[in-house]
């Protein structure tokens, strides 16, 4: 029957979980608690016993009360990978990874012992990489994923730019767009070799010395980008713009600045399609979907997860200080371990 709780697999839990009342002000301010909590888990739902989860941006800007839209209060938390221990038997201990949109900001989240998710989101995670890495997928791959779907998808002939390419979501999209066996150029604000893992060749462009659409249209005979993933926004929107191909499209994840010029003319003589992606708008029926159809090239090799380092994993604790640092942009990917002391 609809609605009523169930115990699959032998009782019910209690594990610890953070919970977060109400916006902190700065994260000096940011106090989540350490409590405890049996969850409910009920029909047409498992409950999944979190090893690891991804510490995002979103996550954070949440708690911080950045996002209108969450509620309050609530465990947060979006990425998780761990041991499936109640719900339907043919799901029992099996190993899975996920994320959602809803979690996290419009009911609780993954930084926490358990999270309650629907059936229809368990996947399990690829058998290539551990829990940790599973744990840190999310939200990075899945917002690269998004966003190149919604262009259309990567073909081997494309020309593909990634404006911001050492970010989690640039190296996400960059994997993506390598493994599609397209040609990729990535833009980064200094001098810097790339940071990822991709499957094929990189050009890496230094926006601080050179002009970003002259050196892609000079090394593809004056073509340029078919796909410009943009993941920084207003800083790199007139370079994105210049560097489209005829029929470009460029993504937008995030922006520093709301405002920009903008040339229609330009616009529409180039044929061109501006896409903007929000993760927080995915459900973990969506997701389940899009990590599923990335699992073979986590498989094969063509795709890696971030490496996740032992000076970036972090027990619910110490959640301030893992918090504190994703919002200083880190460059390792942030994990709690909710079963760590």
């Amino acid at each position: 029957m609809s609605g009523t709780t169930q115990a699959f697999g032998g009782g019910s839990r209690t594990g610890p979980a953070l919970r977060v009342s109400t916006q902190a002000a700065t994260i000096a301010d940011l106090a989540p608690a350490v409590i405890d909590v049996a969850p409910v888990v009920q029909d047409g739902r498992c409950l999944i016993e979190v090893h690891a989860a991804g510490v995002n941006m979103s996550d954070v800007k949440a708690a911080l009360g950045q996002m209108p839209h969450a509620v309050w209060p609530r465990t947060p938390g979006r990425d998780y990978a761990g041991v499936v221990v109640q719900g339907p038997a043919h799901l029992m201990g099996r190993q899975v990874w996920g994320s959602s949109g809803e979690l996290g900001i419009r009911r609780d989240g993954t930084h926490a012992r358990y999270v309650s998710v629907a059936v229809e989101e368990v996947r399990d995670k690829p058998s290539t990489i551990t829990l940790d890495e599973a744990g840190a997928v999310g939200v990075p791959f899945v917002t690269a994923f998004e966003g190149l779907q919604e262009a259309g998808g990567v073909k081997p002939t494309d020309v593909v730019l990634v404006l911001g390419g050492n970010g989690k979501v640039g190296q996400a999209a960059i994997q993506l767009a390598a493994a599609a066996g397209a040609r990729v150029f990535a833009a980064v604000r200094r001098a810097e070799p790339y940071a990822g893992f991709a499957c094929a060749d990189v050009a890496m462009i230094d926006a601080s010395q050179q002009d970003i659409a002259a050196v892609v249209r000079e090394h593809t005979g004056g073509h340029g980008a078919d796909i410009v993933y943009n993941t920084m926004g207003s800083p790199y929107f007139a370079a994105g713009n210049d560097a489209m191909a005829m029929g470009g499209r460029q993504i937008f994840i995030s922006t520093l600045d709301r405002a920009v010029p903008f040339d229609i003319f330009r616009f529409y003589r180039g044929r061109h399609r501006f896409i903007g992606v929000d993760s927080l708008g995915l459900s973990g029926v969506a997701v389940a979907g899009m990590l599923e159809a990335m699992k073979p090239g986590f498989e094969s090799g063509k795709l890696k997860p971030f490496p996740v380092l032992p000076s970036a994993v972090f027990s619910l604790a110490q959640a301030r200080e893992a918090y504190a640092a994703v919002l200083a942009s880190a460059r390792d990917r942030i994990v709690l371990r909710p079963g760590s002391a």
